[in-house]
Order: C-alpha cells, then sequence, then structure tokens
C-alpha cells in the first residue's frame, strides 16, 4: 500500500471532504482517502500506480477542485493569488450591489419579509430555501442526486418492457420522490425541534444571544468561503463516518430509496439548514418549527430537480462557482454584521450605528420638546407601520410616569410589537388600527433604546433632568388641569420678579423658604400636613418632612385663587396631577414616596417653586 498527499485548492467545509473522498474511492487502486479542509491536503492510499495530476483535476474540474503536489505549490500561488485577487474584487462589487439593495429594501419597509427569525413568514424561510439550493452548500445533496441520475434512471426506465425508452414521468419519479422524502423529513423532524423549544420557555434575551453566537459562526464561515486559510480548521458538522454513511448512494438500491435518501438529508451539514433548523427550535411550537423547515426544504427542490435534470451546467461552471462562493462569502459577513446590530438593539446596548449617530450623548434640555402631563402622566404618542416608528425619538422628564400610546396604521413582520429591555421587561403587542398603551417611569437620565422585536427598526426615549435645566427662554406646554387644552408659555426669567413682573405667574419668585421643615403627624397608618394657600404668602408652612414607604396626606386650605402659571399646584415626582388653586377649595393630595430625596411642590407648569418636601 502506498500513501499519496496532494495539496487541494478549493475546499471549504466537510460537504468538500465527503465530495472528494467519495469519487476519489472510485478508482480501482485506491483503497481509503482521508480528505482534510484544516490542512487543505488529501491523503490517498492506493495498491499501484499513483493517480495523476491530470487525471485528478480532469475528475474534479467542475466541483473547481485544484490538485498540486506539494513541492509545486510555491511555484503556483503567485499565478493563483494574482488571479484570486482579480476574482475577490469583482465578488465585492456584485456583493456590495446586493446590499445595497437588500438595505434599500430595509429602509422601505419590503425587507421584513427577508429577515429570518422564528416568528418570520414562511415566505421568509422559502426564500432562504431558494438561496441555499443555489449556493455552495448544497454542493452535497446536488452531488448526490448528480451521481445517482444514472442508476435512477435505469432503476425507473420500465424494467417490465425495457424495449421501451423512459418517459420524462418516469425519469421524474426519482427526484420527486428524494425531494418528497427531503420535505417531508424536514418538517416531521422541524416539528420534534420546535416541540422541544416550546419546553425551553426560551426568553427573546436568550434569542438575542443565540443569534449573536450564530452570528460570530456565520463570520467565520464567511471568511472560510472567501479563502482565510486561518479558519480551515473551523467546522461544525456531524462526524464525517455518519455523513459518509448518509451520503454513500451505493446502500440505497431499491426503488424507493430515493424517498429514504432525500429524508436523511435533514443531517447532512450546511449553514442554511442550520439556521432553518435553529429558527425551528426557537419557534416553541411543534407546528410553526414543521412548517419553518418543511418551508426551507420546499425551497431547495427546484434547485435540486434542476441539478438532476440539466446536469448542473450553470452551477458547475468552474469560474462562475469560485465567484459565487467569494459573493457568498462577503453576503455573509454583511448579515452576519447586521443581525449582530439588530439584536445589540433589541439588548439596549450600543450598536455599530450608534458609534456614528453619538446617540449616547444627552443633548441639551429644551422644555418645548417635553410631552404633556395629562393626570399626573408624560404622555408620548407614536405610530407603528411596516415602515418603522413615527416619530421615533422622544424626550421626557426622569421619575414622571409616562403614559406611551402607540397607534399600528399598518404593521407587519417584526414592526408589530416593541420592546426596550431598559425600561420594561415585556412587550408591546400592536394591533393594526388600535391603540396600544404601555405605563412606565424612568428612574435614571438617559437615552433609551426601544425596538421591534428583531431589533431591525428603532427609536430612542431620553429621559431628561427638568430641575437641572435652565428655564431662561423656554416654551413649556401643558395641559390645563380643568380644560386639557395646550398652553405656551414663555419665561423670560428675570421679569417674574416680585410681584409678577408681566410674565402672568402671580408671582413667586421672592418666596422666602421656611429655616426649618414641618414634621409630617403620623395618623394611623397615613403621615398628615397642612399647608394654607393665600396670594400674598403662597403655601404656609412650605417646607415639609415625610418619611419613605408610608402614605402621606397633603391637605391645602386655599384662601385665594391662583394666577397665570401659578393657577394650579403640584408635586413633580410624587404628584403628578395639578389640581387648580381655587378660592374656598380645600385641596387633598394622597400619595405614598418611594424614594428618598427633596421634592419641589410647585405650579402646575413647574416654573414656580412653592414649597418642598423632604422624604426620609
Amino acid at each position: 500500500m502506498k500513501q499519496h498527499i496532494y495539496k487541494v485548492n478549493g475546499m471549504h467545509c466537510a460537504s468538500c471532504e465527503i465530495l472528494i473522498e467519495k469519487k476519489l474511492l472510485e478508482i480501482d487502486d485506491v483503497k481509503s482517502v482521508d480528505a482534510s479542509t484544516s490542512k487543505g491536503e488529501v491523503v490517498v492510499n492506493s495498491e499501484n500506480e499513483k493517480p495523476s495530476l491530470h487525471k485528478l483535476n480532469e475528475m474534479f474540474k467542475k466541483e473547481n477542485y485544484t490538485f498540486s503536489e506539494i513541492q509545486n505549490i510555491a511555484n503556483e500561488n503567485q499565478q493563483k493569488n494574482k488571479k484570486g485577487m482579480n476574482s475577490t474584487l469583482v465578488a465585492f462589487d456584485i456583493a456590495l450591489v446586493i446590499i445595497v439593495l437588500f438595505l434599500f429594501l430595509n429602509n422601505s419597509g419590503v425587507s421584513g419579509l427577508l429577515n429570518v427569525s422564528s416568528g418570520s413568514s414562511l415566505a421568509t424561510f422559502l426564500g432562504l430555501g431558494l438561496l441555499a439550493g443555489i449556493s455552495s452548500c448544497a454542493a452535497l445533496v446536488g452531488g448526490i442526486v448528480l451521481s445517482m441520475s444514472k442508476q435512477w434512471s435505469e432503476l425507473y426506465s420500465n424494467p417490465s418492457n425495457s424495449s421501451k425508452q423512459a418517459t420524462t414521468s418516469q425519469k421524474l419519479q426519482p427526484h420527486i420522490m428524494f425531494n418528497v422524502g427531503r420535505i417531508v423529513s424536514y418538517a416531521v423532524l422541524g416539528g420534534i425541534l420546535g416541540m422541544i423549544g416550546s419546553k425551553l420557555q426560551i426568553s427573546f434575551q436568550f434569542t438575542s444571544f443565540l443569534v449573536i453566537v450564530v452570528s460570530f459562526l456565520m463570520i467565520a464561515l464567511g471568511l472560510q468561503m472567501l479563502g482565510v486559510k486561518a479558519l480551515r480548521k473551523f467546522q461544525f458538522s456531524l462526524p464525517k463516518s455518519m455523513t459518509r454513511n448518509i451520503a454513500d448512494e451505493k446502500k440505497f438500491s431499491g426503488k424507493y430509496m430515493p424517498f429514504a435518501m432525500g429524508a436523511l438529508t435533514f443531517f447532512l451539514p450546511c449553514g442554511f439548514t442550520i439556521t432553518a433548523q435553529g429558527m425551528a427550535l426557537l419557534s416553541g411550537s411543534a407546528i410553526q418549527g414543521g412548517l419553518i423547515t418543511g418551508a426551507f426544504a420546499l425551497g431547495t427542490a427546484p434547485a435540486l430537480l434542476l441539478i438532476g435534470l440539466s446536469s448542473v451546467k450553470f452551477i458547475s461552471n468552474p469560474r462562475f462557482a469560485e465567484k459565487f462562493s467569494k459573493v457568498a462569502g462577503f453576503l455573509i459577513l454583511f448579515f452576519a454584521l447586521f443581525n449582530i446590530n439588530s439584536q445589540m438593539n433589541v439588548l439596549g446596548f450600543t450598536g455599530f450605528g450608534d458609534l456614528f449617530n453619538n446617540s449616547q450623548n444627552i443633548s441639551q434640555i429644551d422644555q418645548k420638546d417635553l410631552p404633556l402631563i395629562v393626570a399626573g402622566k408624560q404622555v408620548i404618542k407614536m405610530e407603528a407601520n411596516s415602515n418603522g416608528y413615527k416619530p421615533n425619538y422622544f424626550k421626557v422628564r426622569v421619575g414622571v410616569p409616562v403614559r406611551w400610546e402607540i397607534t399600528d396604521t399598518g404593521t407587519s413582520g417584526c414592526t408589530n410589537a416593541v420592546i426596550s429591555k431598559s425600561l420594561f421587561s415585556d412587550s408591546i403587542p400592536l394591533t393594526p388600527g388600535k391603540v396600544s398603551v404601555k405605563e412606565f417611569t424612568v428612574q435614571k437620565v438617559g437615552k433609551y433604546k426601544f425596538s421591534c422585536w428583531m431589533g431591525m427598526v428603532t427609536g430612542i426615549i431620553e429621559a431628561v433632568d427638568v430641575s437641572s435645566a435652565s428655564k431662561s427662554n423656554s416654551v413649556v406646554q401643558v395641559a390645563n388641569a380643568t380644560t386639557g387644552q395646550n398652553t405656551a408659555v414663555t419665561n423670560k426669567g428675570s421679569t417674574c420678579g416680585g410681584g409678577g413682573g408681566g410674565c402672568g405667574c402671580g408671582g413667586g419668585s421672592n418666596i422666602k423658604k421656611d429655616t426649618s421643615n414641618t414634621v409630617a403627624q403620623v395618623q394611623g397608618n397615613t403621615q398628615v400636613i397642612n399647608a394654607t394657600y393665600t396670594s400674598n404668602n403662597y403655601l404656609a408652612p412650605n417646607a415639609f418632612e415625610v418619611k419613605a414607604g408610608t402614605k402621606v396626606k397633603l391637605t391645602i386650605d386655599v384662601k385665594d385663587s391662583g394666577s397665570g402659571c401659578g393657577s394650579a399646584i403640584k408635586i413633580p415626582g410624587l404628584y403628578e396631577n395639578a389640581i387648580n388653586l381655587s378660592a374656598g377649595n380645600i385641596i387633598n393630595m394622597e400619595f405614598t414616596p418611594t424614594s428618598l430625596g427633596n421634592y419641589d411642590i410647585t405650579c402646575g407648569m413647574e416654573m414656580m417653586n412653592f414649597g418642598s418636601i423632604q422624604v426620609n
């Protein structure tokens, strides 16, 4: 037994190894073959003469594998590198056009059909199957179909009357059976994966993490397809002994074996297949999982039928195959990075886009950008459709409850729900034609991301501290506590002095604060504090002290009516519902403070400071 080692150019996955080993074992003198993608070598053990390079290169011409003697590699590399660089540039240009088209579709909202996730439409997985069917990942399955064509033709050539030539329908039978077996097995086994996923109760955080991990695997695969030798050792597939048996057509000689062969391709290594299987698992549903993988297998059927019936003249062309592999490599890299960025959005972390738009910088506070406060809650409104969210940037006050009203004007795909891990743990499901409401309170200043559940469409809610903002030359929009109508008041700072100064605030800038706090009296389970409001002295007393975690009741005896922006009173952060100061009324404010700190008692527009409450 003699051992011969060849360098092989063009291998990039486990399927390549199996294809080369199978074909070389057909040579009479060859007893064993071991192909290694990581080494870029094939070890051939033969009894007599050594297979010539010419013979080997002719055998694998269509597959675009090139055999070389180890000592001749250095001389050939210079020519290959120059040719490879030109091919890479052409592939990059083609990939760039496709990427630009994708980004256009994504911005137009059409790309919702192209995004692959466990919740994607079946048409998406059908499209994924179509792509897999014409890619290099289908080389193994297509090779099996090709190698079986002659044998199947003999088996299905009407043996009962061999004098007649087989009809087209007879020739189609094994190929149809192969694809039917493939589709059925994918649907059944995909359903099992979905059923397993339903027991796992997978959260969207885990899903995002898993997608990021898979995306890094995609990056490695893409770099492999671009010829990065350092990643040749990176493989994820079943043991070669198992895939060899699945790919061995000699073990399937019966008339109904094409069906079994198609069914077993579920276990053959393919990045696209693994993607579909992973999404079936994440679906958490036996029915959805089966439909996902079934649709994927159905998508691969046209290309596999074409391979079997037309000898794949198009995809077996060596020049095209090399460029296609590199185009696919660039596209895989792009989509992997695209997926990582999307999942970073889902998790609320900094994405690639944030590095360019400085979204982490807190902007200057302008009161006119803040939402109306109605019944103690900041109201922000947004429309959602298949194109995205409008508006997609909001400013809110920190510590003040927010009421988010989202009108669905025609969402589809991933835009039909809103998530924001940093603001709330659940999601906001959207229904076309209806308004969905979510209430929450932002406790810290900062910018918080929200997105669709796939992270493809994003927006930002910025929480600002109005107490630290300059109120000079600011315009405040408020909702009148009684009428609900918007009122615009311009504050000129120094013009608001003494007893009113023309701003309509009713004075208040020279209110004298108490030198010591009035401690609340405990009556039962309630802390009670009392005050009187007059037009001359405003609130008296005006400094109070309460304990956190216990209910507080503030009673105000209103002797005189307030005026201008001082016509109502509230406590931002404790009692947001502004109440009119009308002579003769008794105002009762009940609340339970939960956070320690000093809270201002203000007018309804938070422009005047009547006093304060210290929470200990």
